[in-house]
């Protein structure tokens, strides 16, 4: 009897270690799924072992997205950082830990940049309206914003949790560095959530992790910034972020200068130095933070900076078409062929 038992209890044994087996040798599953969030098309890939936990994934990041821009968005009326607008130059805002995250890593990214990166620009922004107005602002109207983009007028109080501007009219928006957070901030919930790996994006920001099925990374192409609908160069990545500046989106053209939507906070001007700057680093935060200050500072103080970077990459198209490639992205980055 005893040896029967035991025969049976190997036999069980014997089962489930296959049913074990099983389960993880099984091909993960891959679903995509977009939705309308951020004022952008955000795209989700999900892997995951079976199709049900990959859906479970994509739902989590969506979610996470959708309580960020309830924070964040300077269009809803109730978010933390419109609330903080509405209050300026008269008293601080308490806000939440999320949003007290990406306002300290604006000011980081603010003075990584040498200033180029600032996210009180937006009456400035405003003022030339590349897409409604198409008309050179003059001067004067933009020396009268300018008190309003001073950094220093933004009081960020971390052991109070507070954040106040010092000056009536002026206002925040961190749709610069905020996307790139919200990939961040998906990407855990995902992982949470069951997802083995994914690509979380969020129109020229993206974030990944893990691999795709067979163990390849997931492949990526470079936006050509003169020529619509065509890539300049492929990048595969892993458990990175990528994020790309340009002046090709938000444009106007009048006696053949080009005027975009990426000022210079210094000068208030379109700056000038580059076509576009593609920067992948280990999170969104700093990918999508560092591809507009790099725009702004230039492809050669630009390239400086991020070669002081650990684990920071950036391709850099100039204002002559030249390209340059990081150090970091050496041998990563393969051009495309009928663009070289």
């Amino acid at each position: 009897m005893r040896y029967r038992l035991v025969l049976s209890c190997l036999g069980c044994l014997l089962f489930l270690a296959g049913c074990v087996t099983t389960k993880f040798d099984q091909t993960p599953v891959v679903v995509k799924r977009t939705q309308m969030q951020m004022g952008t098309l955000v795209t989700i890939t999900s892997v995951a072992l079976d199709r049900q936990h990959a859906h479970e994934a994509a739902s989590a990041g969506f979610q996470e997205i959708h309580r960020l821009e309830e924070l964040l968005s300077t269009w809803i009326a109730t978010s933390e950082l419109s609330r903080v607008n509405a209050a300026a130059g008269k008293v601080p805002i308490r806000v939440s830990a999320d949003t007290l995250k990406v306002l300290e890593a604006s000011l980081e990214m603010a003075r990584m940049t040498e200033g180029g990166f600032n996210i009180l620009v937006g009456p400035a922004v405003e003022a030339w309206s590349v897409l409604d107005r198409q008309k050179v602002p003059s001067a004067l109207q933009l020396e009268a914003v300018r008190p309003l983009t001073d950094l220093r007028s933004l009081h960020v109080n971390a052991e109070q949790r507070t954040v106040y501007l010092a000056k009536p009219g002026m206002r925040m928006d961190v749709g610069g560095i905020g996307k790139g957070f919200a990939a961040d901030m998906a990407v855990v919930a995902m992982q949470k959530a069951g997802a083995t790996a994914g690509v979380v994006a969020l129109s020229g920001d993206m974030r990944t992790f893990g691999q795709l099925p067979g163990g390849s990374r997931f492949p990526f192409g470079i936006r050509h910034p003169r020529r619509e609908e065509a890539v300049l160069a492929f990048i595969d990545l892993q458990d990175e972020a990528i994020s790309t500046a340009g002046d090709y989106e938000r444009y106007f053209e009048q006696a053949g200068v080009r005027y975009h939507h990426i000022l210079d906070p210094i000068t208030l001007q379109p700056a000038r130095d580059c076509q576009s700057v593609t920067v992948v680093a280990r999170d969104g935060l700093m990918a999508d933070g560092l591809d507009t200050g790099i725009f702004v500072m230039g492809r050669e103080r630009g390239l400086a900076l991020i070669e002081r970077l650990p684990g920071v990459g950036a391709v850099i198209v100039d204002r002559s078409g030249e390209i340059w490639i990081s150090s970091y992205l050496k041998g990563r980055v393969r051009m495309n062929a009928a663009h070289e």
